[in-house]
């Protein structure tokens, strides 16, 4: 879907579900960005607070594309804020803190991802922004929490920083080696996010009943332990073993068809019989060697991949896909970029947008909103904001300074 358009349009008059929330997102990087876009693509109004000279730090990332402004702006910023309106101040300065102050009560939402304890150092946190707007809704994502007592509190937290503490890593290391890094994406960073957005509608639903606002708080750290929940888990249920890991019992891996390797599941009896089948390969039903799941995984690469990659050997990943899947065997394809982007699925889904790209003719693909809903129209979707583009708007509407003021704090580097 390009940008603009909007899917459905006979359902544009049934608005969005978050029309008319505002949310004031003091934010860096991706842990929260990705948060109140989403939001704002359920309806909400963002504001971004950044910096007046060097802007959310995410403008810095590589690799960047040159802005409008003729800024460059990097790949971390242009997919995380879409939609949004950009005011820049300093917080840092007392004046900035004071502009923040008397934003506040405008709006519903006040989101901030720093460090554990930086808000209230520069006298924003929730106690102090509560006291202003009793149904305030404050959202705090940080590495490691601010409302339980945790012995990080000073650690900085990046996503792969919180994959490792919470046994990603280390689950998949094989003895002898190092644990293998490779987040796919930023899950630490989105997979926070996802927990920030479920919880900041909950607060604003229980405000709805009781007009309290309160402090929705997730720590990264925490996310990504309920992510990886297996790995506690199955700890839990004996399976403590340091050997060589193989993975579940039954058959979960990657194999190789003549364009490329698919994914395929198969850990029930009756998957086991309907892959042979598949495969014509009905004597695997009467091999004792395959008489237990567990059997499965030890004979993978002597019986069950030469098989398998043997049948698959002239077929496309698709095709093999195809044709497992219309006899009952889950898999699916290994895609590259390529074929994401060229999927039926992904395009009937909208799930690639393309934003207009300032320094090339080729646009931008920025992934859609994986939430349908069947009486909201999907987009339409706006660019990202350049720095400080919004500021003298937001506060001559939502702060009520005149022009002269709003001179004034730009001349002493409050606001850019």
């Amino acid at each position: 879907m390009k940008t603009g358009e909007i899917r459905n349009e006979e359902l544009l008059p049934n608005g969005k579900p978050l029309d008319g929330v505002r949310v004031l997102a003091i934010e860096q990087m991706q842990a929260l960005p990705f948060a109140t876009q989403l939001l704002g693509r359920l309806g909400a109004d963002v504001v971004k607070v950044e910096h007046p000279v060097t802007g959310d730090s995410g403008r810095g990332s590589k690799p960047a594309v040159a802005d409008v402004d003729g800024n460059e702006v990097g790949a971390t910023y242009l997919r995380n804020n879409l939609g949004k309106r950009s005011i820049s101040v300093d917080l840092k300065h007392p004046e900035g803190v004071a502009l923040i102050k008397r934003l506040v009560p405008r709006f519903d939402v006040v989101g901030e991802n720093f460090k554990t304890g930086t808000m209230e150092r520069l006298g924003l946190g929730y106690s102090v922004l509560s006291e202003l707007h009793p149904g305030l809704i404050y959202l705090s994502v940080s590495g490691f929490g601010n409302l339980r007592p945790t012995p990080y509190a000073e650690w900085g937290a990046y996503a792969p920083i919180a994959e490792a503490m919470a046994g990603f890593y280390e689950a998949r290391r094989q003895p002898g080696e190092r644990p293998p890094f490779g987040g796919a994406g930023a899950l630490g960073d989105i997979g926070s996010s996802l927990f920030a957005a479920i919880g900041t509608l909950a607060a604003l639903r229980h405000r709805d009943r009781t007009g309290q606002g309160q402090q929705v708080d997730v720590a990264m750290y925490d996310a990504m332990v309920a992510m990886a929940d297996v790995v506690p888990f199955f700890w839990s249920m004996g399976m403590r073993d340091k050997g060589p890991r193989r993975g579940p019992p039954g058959i979960v891996n990657v194999f190789q068809a003549k364009d490329g390797f698919f994914m395929l599941q198969c850990i029930r009896d009756h998957q086991l019989v309907a892959l042979a089948k598949a495969i014509d390969r009905p004597e695997w039903l009467d091999d004792p060697r395959l008489e237990a799941r567990a059997d499965w995984s030890t004979h993978l690469d002597d019986i069950v991949r030469p098989a398998i990659e043997g049948w698959a050997a002239d077929k496309t990943m698709l095709e093999a896909c195809m044709h497992l899947n219309s006899r009952g065997v889950a898999c699916g394809p290994c895609n590259g970029a390529e074929q994401v982007i060229n999927d039926v699925h992904v395009q009937d889904h909208d799930m690639l947008i393309e934003v207009p790209r300032p320094d090339s003719d080729e646009p931008l693909l920025v992934v859609g909103n994986p939430i349908k809903l069947s009486k909201t129209a999907d987009g339409p979707v706006d660019r990202w904001p350049t720095l400080g583009q919004h500021t003298d708007q937001v506060l001559r509407d939502d702060a009520g300074l005149a022009d002269d003021e709003i001179a004034g704090l730009r001349e002493a580097g409050v606001i850019r």
